[in-house]
């Protein structure tokens, strides 16, 4: 074989190849790390500064101002080992947690502003951008506080009451407001325990809303839009339009707004979603207003760096240089050695299959590969003995079955021809006695045709089934009496048992073939004064039947071998006495054409039983 087309060779280019680009890859990304600019550590740890930007914007959320906020910037500080600077908006220094002269870049990391915030530094960003924790006038009373408390715990002890799978736990809110919360989400509280007191708001809240319904109310009137009722989580509600309205259209919290009923459904859609963004944005506007006094002013935050800026160029010496070389080349080196080895142990056995493949080309089916092997090669190995041994028993199969079929016609067609050469000699004379000798044996050969012919056809996947509705114990009834002559004749009771009347969907005239085999095959191996019983019955989707004789039996390592074709376990028996060898065959290819399975049980000297499968 060329060594360009070799397997070894063409494992050792690719080797080669990936070794080269995996090189060239690790040298490019040394050198680009070793080279890039180190610029200042402004964003440089997402993280860091999300954690710095929230603890910064909670504190603003609940201080009217900066002055406190010191020790909370340098211990933020210490923890992400970077400065940390706030100032105005017009870069006033406000506090910095490291002294000496302030550097600041062209752009802060993030505004600080708890009521706009910042979407990107915080995992759970509020619709509003809000930061529920600046509450603000809302902020509970210690009285209000313990009075909701208590209320929810009575709540809490109720639910548990009401079931003991309920989980509750109360979570008070930045406000100090409590809830109750439980593993049931619908669960209805206030229908199963009612406490007033916790589900409406107290006097702080009350006057806060009442403040805050005053800012909505005119940003909307200046907008041209009705009044809305705001509830403790800012959601609203419509109060009452105008009068001349007929139909309402759906707001954000699931309020409503009145529409003229002239309106066309795509003017509702649109007047809808902009009263719902006009009033949403005056509630927005008014929170801010109302909570600016008591959150810190808006500050920008910067994180850069300590101390001095360090160089942000590493150039490569000619040292490391020769270092990269060398270990690129040792790396090269090992890849082909250790490819060349393992491609050595892959080619080796693959070329033993490839000569045992050519011996069984050549007609050597005994051809086998000595691979004792885990791997894939090995399981491919087992594979092709598996076959070369299937293949082996194959053809003798089919040898065998050359000269069966060559035995088997060839005695029929002997005595024909010797009864005829007989009657043109004048030995015999053409009386009827003759004429019926050799249609028995036309008879017979035409038997041994038709049992071919029908195993053909479903090796062929050719046989056809005509299948329809029957009755299980009709069927056997059927094939039992067709057979009481015979069974007669052969001095063997005959009867048949059903259990209940099953129906299933099959090929009638095909399973009667096959029950009939079975029973013309159990009555040819009874002994006379013996019985063959015929039983049917329903197992689960299954019709189920029993052919049982009280025959010679079958030796045990015959059993996997009495639907081969041209089998008999007496191989001295004669076509009289013998059959075909082919019925229990067919039996086999009708069960499989109709999705079952036909078995045989058997104990020498005790009798046989083949069970039949088919699916209802």
């Amino acid at each position: 074989m060329p060594l360009r087309r070799s397997l070894l060779m063409r494992l050792l280019a690719v080797s080669v190849l990936v070794s080269v680009c995996s090189i060239a890859a690790t040298a490019w990304l040394t050198v680009r790390s070793t080279t890039v600019a180190i610029q200042q550590e402004q964003g440089q740890a997402l993280a860091d500064d999300a954690r710095t930007y929230d603890a910064l914007v909670g504190y603003a959320a609940t201080h009217p101002n900066w002055d406190g906020a010191r020790q909370a910037v340098s211990d933020l500080a210490r923890k992400i080992k970077h400065r940390i600077t706030l100032t105005t908006e017009d870069r006033t220094p406000i506090l910095d947690s490291d002294t000496g002269p302030i550097s600041l870049p062209a752009k802060p990391t993030a505004v600080i502003d708890p009521l706009s915030v910042d979407g990107a530094l915080v995992t759970d960003s509020p619709t509003d951008h809000i930061d529920p924790r600046a509450v603000g006038p809302y902020r509970l009373t210690r009285t209000e506080h313990d009075t909701l408390r208590s209320a929810a715990q009575r709540r809490a002890a109720c639910l548990r009451n009401v079931s003991f799978a309920i989980t509750t736990k109360i979570v008070e809110s930045p406000s100090g407001r409590p809830r109750v919360e439980t593993d049931d989400h619908g669960l209805d509280l206030s229908s199963r325990c009612d406490a007033p007191v916790l589900d409406g708001p107290t006097r702080t809240e009350a006057k806060a809303l009442t403040r805050l319904g005053k800012l909505v109310h005119t940003c909307l009137a200046h907008q041209r839009q009705p009044d809305v009722k705001l509830g403790l989580d800012f959601s609203w509600t419509p109060l009452p339009g105008p009068a001349g309205v007929t139909s309402q259209e759906t707001r954000a919290g699931g309020t409503t707004r009145d529409v003229p009923a002239v309106a066309t459904s795509q003017e509702t859609a649109r007047d809808s979603a902009k009263s719902r963004k006009i009033v949403q944005d005056c509630v927005t506007s008014g929170r801010r207003e109302q909570l600016a006094p008591y959150v810190a002013p808006t500050a920008l935050m910067f994180v850069s760096s300590r101390g001095s800026t360090p160089s942000t160029i590493f150039d490569l010496s000619q040292s490391n240089q020769a270092r990269i070389a060398g270990v690129a080349a040792l790396v090269l080196l090992t890849t082909v050695t250790v490819t060349a080895l393992a491609g050595i142990r892959l080619i080796g056995p693959l070329r033993a299959l490839t000569g045992a493949a050519r011996r069984m080309e050549e007609g050597d089916v005994s051809a086998r590969v000595d691979i004792e092997r885990g791997d894939e090669i090995g399981r491919l190995a087992t594979a092709f003995n598996a076959m070369s041994e299937r293949r082996e028993q194959l053809e003798n199969l089919r040898k065998a079955m050359v000269s069966d079929v060559a035995h088997e016609l060839r005695t029929p067609l002997s005595n024909i021809r010797g009864w005829l050469e007989a009657a043109e000699d004048g030995v015999v004379e053409p009386d009827r006695s003759l004429m019926t000798s050799l249609l028995e044996e036309a008879v017979l050969l035409q038997h041994v045709i038709d049992d071919l012919q029908d195993l053909a056809m479903a090796d062929a996947g050719a046989l056809r089934l005509h299948k329809e509705r029957i009755g299980v114990p009709d069927l056997v009834a059927q094939v039992v009496t067709a057979h009481t002559g015979s069974a007669d004749a052969a001095g063997v009771a005959l009867t048949a048992h059903a259990e209940g009347h099953p129906e299933f969907l099959a090929d009638p005239m095909r399973v009667r073939q096959a029950v009939g085999n079975l029973v013309s095959n159990a009555v040819r191996h009874t002994p006379r004064g013996g019985s063959v019983r015929v039983c049917s019955r329903l197992d689960g989707d299954h019709v189920v039947i029993d052919v049982e004789d009280t025959g010679s039996g079958i030796a045990a390592e015959d059993l996997a071998h009495v639907f081969d074709r041209f089998w008999r376990a007496d191989k001295s028996r004669s076509r009289a006495t013998g059959g075909s060898g082919l019925g229990l065959s067919i039996v086999r290819k009708l069960a499989e054409a109709h999705g079952g399975t036909v078995s045989a049980a058997s104990e020498p000297g005790r009798g046989s039983v083949f069970t039949l499968r088919l699916p209802t």
